[in-house]
């Protein structure tokens, strides 16, 4: 049924009646639900839903979902507004209110069981519940193929620079512009190529659609999910697209941890640890034996110079890292007698791609680091 439905077609009676067929297969697969069935609700304007499935539960009494069916434009941003809408299910009945759409992203289902919400497409793809008497879930099915207004990729280097400074600790709870986040660039240390305005633009948007900003009364907007933002930009983060080399020193740690000091003496950010290193200076809680560098591409001979490092093919114990985009120096945390390490929001997406006890490590970013600055600008 899934790949047979038009999506660009499926508007209004007929994207209704695509989703009630849906619901039927996705009750009738659930051999333990007999005699329910899917109806258009009628009532007044005000109170309606599109449609109700009814139909006696197993245990005794009678289950009921009432579902609102939307179209693939439909964004997480537009949810708040049908969040608190009433589901009237009538004496011995239990009931859930159910979100019915072509494809619902991981975000809208998100948001969904945020509220207390199920939720379904066509593909068959579902969670329905009725807390403590009926759960209903499948996943994996192919989603059905959309034709829908297309957001900001935040994979891209440019987008990731827009969300680094939306997420960034020092910057929990500022208000922004788009010009303003244009030119909050043009001071930083090192220098990072801004992005455009049309750039920006383009990302506000989309994460305005995801429910991820919010806009200000007096112009401007805001992070409103911190939390929910990082989880979109870690999914899309591409770490293999920095350049990983091995490299092995006889420096021991205290006498390397001193040349890279005074390698950056002067302040120019031309290397900071990262990953599993910077973690080690933000949240320790891993502990690994290699050094881990995010270092300029132009500055990897001097560096490998000054550390007497060569490159091997295995058993490195200094892992750089050349990064495809100078954004990953964006307001790195600088110590007193050391080398600088990565903002802490940085580390955090490196670690949940690096492998081994990462995804450890970067918890540990998180509710030490992150969270903590995030309450705070609430």
């Amino acid at each position: 049924m899934a790949h047979s439905v038009s999506v660009a077609r499926s508007e209004g009676a007929s994207l209704e009646r695509a989703l009630s067929d849906a619901l039927a297969l996705l009750l009738q697969e659930a051999s333990w639900l007999q005699q329910w069935r899917v109806a258009r609700e009628i009532k007044a304007p005000q109170d309606s839903w599109d449609l109700v499935a009814s139909g006696p539960l197993p245990a005794g009494g009678k289950g009921v979902l009432c579902v609102e069916c939307k179209g693939v434009n439909f964004q997480p941003n537009q949810f708040p507004n049908l969040a608190e809408r009433p589901c009237s299910a009538g004496k011995n009945a239990v009931s859930a209110r159910v979100l019915a759409m072509p494809r619902v992203s991981p975000r809208m289902a998100s948001l969904c069981q945020y509220h207390g919400w199920s939720w379904y497409d066509l593909a068959g793809n579902c969670r329905l519940e009725i807390p403590g008497v009926l759960l209903i879930e499948r996943s994996g099915r192919p989603a059905v193929r959309l034709e829908s207004r297309s957001g900001a990729n935040l994979g891209t280097p440019e987008a990731a620079r827009v969300v680094r400074a939306l997420l960034a600790p020092e910057n929990a709870g500022r208000r922004w512009t788009q010009r303003e986040m244009v030119g909050h660039f043009a001071d930083l240390t090192p220098a990072i190529p801004a992005p455009s305005l049309a750039l920006v633009n383009k990302v506000a948007q989309h994460l305005r659609d995801q429910a991820f900003i919010e806009s200000l009364a007096h112009r401007g907007f805001r992070v409103s999910d911190f939390d929910g933002l990082l989880q979109a930009w870690r999914q899309a983060y591409r770490f293999d697209r920095h350049v990983r080399r091995s490299y092995f020193t006889l420096l021991p740690a205290k006498a390397l941890q001193e040349k890279l000091r005074l390698l950056d003496s002067q302040g120019s950010v031309r290397l900071a640890y990262s990953a599993f290193s910077a973690a080690d200076l933000q949240a320790p809680t891993v502990r690994q034996p290699r050094t881990w560098l995010y270092v300029d591409p132009d500055f990897e001979q001097e560096l490998a110079s000054a550390l007497d490092a060569k490159l091997v093919d295995s058993g490195e114990n200094l892992v750089v890292m050349l990064p495809d985009d100078a954004g990953v120096f964006y307001q790195v945390d600088a110590g007193a007698n050391r080398a600088p390490c990565t903002n802490a929001v940085q580390t955090y997406v490196d670690l949940r791609k690096a492998g081994g006890r990462g995804e450890e490590a970067a918890e540990a970013i998180l509710t030490q680091r992150l969270k903590p600055a995030w309450a705070g600008a609430r």
